[in-house]
């Protein structure tokens, strides 16, 4: 078998195994997501939401998890051991799955906050030499290939995982986040964290 073949082969099984997670929504691997995600993976604080992120973004940060290159102190406690025994094909069907339920805005932030994350968003932070966020998350914060969405997710968590960059948290030469985020002050991370809360 060549390696076409191969990977037609593992690509047909795992779009299977994702279409059986579709057609049973209380499987055990998702229930175990859904405890701490919400039964429809709109997320508890401070667990995101799942519906509708990318699935190659959820695909990738499971791998983050069963490595422990995502180190963040609530990622050691819960998705480290979560994601350990996952197989790739269990963790492309999840991925799959959380990506094509319907997002629901948290709408959880200040909204006082909303105009100036917008304008941050949207236009960055020249003085600083940050490009607007924008450019990466796209217009509506849906996430663009492997970057993920983060319009509508959880205030708290938004605002938390922006600290966690600049405190060192799941930080890498090769990723823009943790340079980005320690140029942010915390009325900036704030204003931020509240725009997007509202973003659809």
């Amino acid at each position: 078998m060549n390696a076409v073949t191969t990977k037609m082969v593992a690509l047909i099984v795992s779009l299977l195994v994702a279409s059986t997670f579709a057609a049973d929504a209380e499987s055990a691997m998702v229930r175990n997501c859904t405890w701490c995600h919400g039964g429809s993976a709109q997320g508890y604080s401070p667990a995101p939401r799942l519906a509708g992120q990318r699935a190659i973004y959820i695909y990738q940060q499971l791998a983050s998890f069963a490595y422990h290159t995502r180190d963040a102190p609530f990622s050691k406690q819960y998705m480290w051991g979560a994601a350990a025994n996952l197989s790739p094909a269990a963790a492309h069907a999840l991925s799959v799955y959380f990506s094509n339920l319907p997002p629901r805005a948290a709408n959880d932030g200040n909204r006082g906050l909303v105009a100036r994350g917008e304008v941050i968003y949207q236009r960055g932070m020249p003085e600083e030499n940050i490009a607007a966020c924008v450019a990466c998350h796209g217009p509506n914060a849906e996430g663009i290939g492997s970057i993920p969405r983060i319009g509508g997710l959880d205030y708290t968590y938004l605002k938390r995982r922006l600290e966690q960059w600049a405190e060192g948290y799941h930080g890498s030469l090769e990723h823009p986040m943790p340079h980005i985020a320690t140029q942010l002050s915390r009325d900036q991370i704030e204003e931020l964290a509240s725009y997007l809360s509202f973003v659809r």
